[in-house]
């Protein structure tokens, strides 16, 4: 029916035209108001619906299960249970009796005003989760009395729980509150939520977190749950993290963590087959159920001031000298550069004369070749080949085995140790380079720190023959979406160097262990033939540091040890004890009383460098 409009004798009107123009802008702002109308009733149902929605039904967030972490032989060691957590909507929360509050979650005021002001920049109408771990006897209490506490919601998580007979603190690490700049950086999670801090539940946080549900629910007039909205239609259910499948044995975890106990140090066990870590200990260490859930200031700080620094994890982020470890790299690249052959000797005569200055070594051994140099910690000879060889050389070849790299391990906070380039050390010196350095890089001494992984590395290296493995603490993932599998294989590089040479480094590194006069005498085990090096670091701070690099058996390695005791003394007593009892545990091996070894009289004292 067309739009008729009176507009009587009105003089303004008169003119026909005149006329015209105001009906059609009638016209057109009945349309533009049909078409607004249209808009906002079709095309923006949906956002308008949902806020609608919010005056009746509230939106909430549902956890998800955090992976399970399984152990080499399969055994479930880490897993979630169920835990009760507090989560306030701060606008409302201030009608909240805080008093009464307090008395119902066992929160005290100074924590609950800790949280407040913590959280005072974030959105005051959206719920944060403030408080985790709450006792479930406080809950049935918060529970009774919501209708007089606006703003106060009750979530349930979950928190982390072990069944395993060894520690596996820095390997696994915790998860703890994320913080406000992880936020910022990670727009997925909001304030409250928990995120793995460091180990494995930091570098795998993406497999292990799940992702979140969403429920909606139908509240009451103090924002408080009361049903379920339109029977779960909306609802989006909670997806499950990843399971992780790790490398680690847990019963030779075990064992390492008992022969490390009292001591300061790290020790790695890789499969030099695959760079699959079998063991990683840093010690000391701290005791992850502690800081599982809500972890209490008292109890952190306690840990965090222990004089030991239990939170140092020793064996990828400290870095040594490595001592005569190194000395078996320095007789690859003379194998290698042409510079000596297996049957090549240095005339040993207790040390070596540099200008005005003696360096001395521990013993006289005369003529002596490269394997029984390795036997006996020579250091004549490698001070001589290190001169042979020169600085760049020797920096190449380390650079060549990944130090002053990061081995690529799958857990955070890596370091690179400390290894310098030949470039800088020539600029720093204007190219006159002295030679007491070359003397210093021919027994792993001077400007070298490295970590006990990338020594283990380097030893798994030495074992396989030329594989630099990446290596690899998670064997696999099982994937919950697809129910599959998923292999995480390590990274590798062949090196470019002979295996005839690999072979002859082998061998003095067998007669360190299995022939008299070797370093590690006290290491021999019947039956077995373990290669290894004994190191004693020079320690500018207080007593060497003490080392001992190995692997077993000698023609088919299955693993490569690296044991490092901080202010052990020599390599041969602190150290190489403490290899020799996981070499008999993991190849099980039983002594009779008369194989066993008088260590006292084995031993040959190797120099302190």
């Amino acid at each position: 029916m067309p739009l008729k409009i009176n507009i009587g004798d009105n003089p303004f009107f008169a003119h026909s035209r005149r006329k015209d123009v105001i009906l059609w802008l009638i016209y057109l702002i009945g349309i533009l108001f049909t078409l607004r109308l249209a808009w906002l009733q079709l095309v923006q149902y949906g956002k308008y619906h949902k806020i609608a929605q919010t005056q009746s039904v509230k939106l909430l967030r549902v956890e998800p299960v955090r992976g399970n972490i399984f152990d080499k032989s399969g055994k479930r060691i880490v897993f979630s249970e169920p835990s009760f957590s507090i989560s306030l909507i701060k606008k409302e929360f201030e009608k909240c009796p805080k008093q009464l509050f307090g008395e119902l979650s066992g929160i005290d005021s100074l924590e609950l005003v800790e949280k407040l002001e913590k959280y005072k920049n974030y959105s005051s109408r959206k719920a944060i989760k403030m408080f985790k771990d709450i006792d479930p006897h406080f809950i049935y209490g918060l529970e009774e009395y919501n209708r007089y506490l606006p703003g106060v919601s009750i979530g349930v998580e979950s928190k982390r729980a072990y069944n395993k007979q060894s520690r596996m603190t820095h390997l696994l690490g915790y998860i703890g509150e994320i913080s406000g700049k992880q936020i910022k950086e990670k727009k997925y999670y909001s304030p409250g939520d928990a995120i793995g801090k460091n180990g494995i539940e930091n570098s795998y946080e993406d497999f292990l977190k799940g992702s979140f549900g969403l429920l909606y629910v139908n509240v009451n007039k103090y924002g408080q749950r009361v049903a379920s909205y339109d029977n779960g239609s909306l609802d989006e259910p909670a997806r499950s993290g990843f399971d992780l499948h790790l490398s680690i044995i847990d019963s030779l975890q075990l064992r390492a963590e008992e022969l490390m106990e009292g001591n300061l140090g790290a020790l790695v066990i890789i499969d030099p087959r695959t760079g699959g870590v079998l063991s990683l200990v840093s010690a000391p260490d701290y005791n992850l159920q502690d800081f599982s859930g809500r972890i209490p200031t008292k109890v952190y700080n306690k840990v965090r001031n222990n004089k030991d620094k239990p939170l140092q994890h020793r064996a990828i982020n400290s870095a040594y000298p490595p001592g005569s470890s190194w000395k078996m790299l320095v007789a690859l690249a003379g194998l290698e550069e042409g510079i000596i052959t297996r049957n090549s000797t240095f005339l040993c005569q207790g040390g070596y004369q540099l200008g005005n200055k003696f360096f001395r070594c521990s013993h006289v051994d005369g003529n002596i070749s490269v394997e029984n140099a390795i036997r006996n910690s020579c250091n004549t000879f490698f001070y001589k080949l290190g001169m042979e060889l020169g600085l760049e050389k020797m920096i190449s070849y380390g650079n060549l085995f990944g130090f002053g790299q990061k081995t690529g391990v799958d857990l955070p906070y890596e370091s690179r140790g400390n290894y310098r380039s030949y470039g800088s050390i020539s600029e720093e010196y204007k190219g006159k380079i002295p030679k007491w350095k070359e003397l210093n890089y021919g027994i792993g001494q001077g400007e070298i720190l490295t970590t006990p992984i990338q020594m283990a590395a380097y030893t798994a290296a030495l074992a396989n023959s030329g594989t630099l493995f990446q290596p690899r603490i998670v064997e696999k993932v099982f994937n919950k979406a697809s129910g599959r599998y998923q292999n995480v294989s390590s990274g590798e590089q062949k090196l470019n160097i002979s295996k005839k040479n690999f072979d002859i480094i082998r061998k003095g590194m067998w007669k360190v262990v299995n022939q008299e006069g070797g370093t590690a005498r006290n290491t021999w085990l019947p039956g077995l033939d373990i290669c290894g090096k004994t190191s004693t670091a020079q320690n500018p701070h207080g007593e060497p540091h003490a080392w001992f690099v190995s692997f077993a058996p000698m023609d088919e390695p299955e693993i490569a040890m690296v044991v490092l005791v901080e202010n052990g003394g020599t390599g041969s007593y602190a150290a190489a004890p403490i290899a020799r009892e996981l070499y008999k545990y993991y190849f099980n091996i039983v002594i009779a009383k008369d194989e066993q070894m008088q260590d006292s009289t084995a031993l040959v004292d190797e120099d302190f460098n």
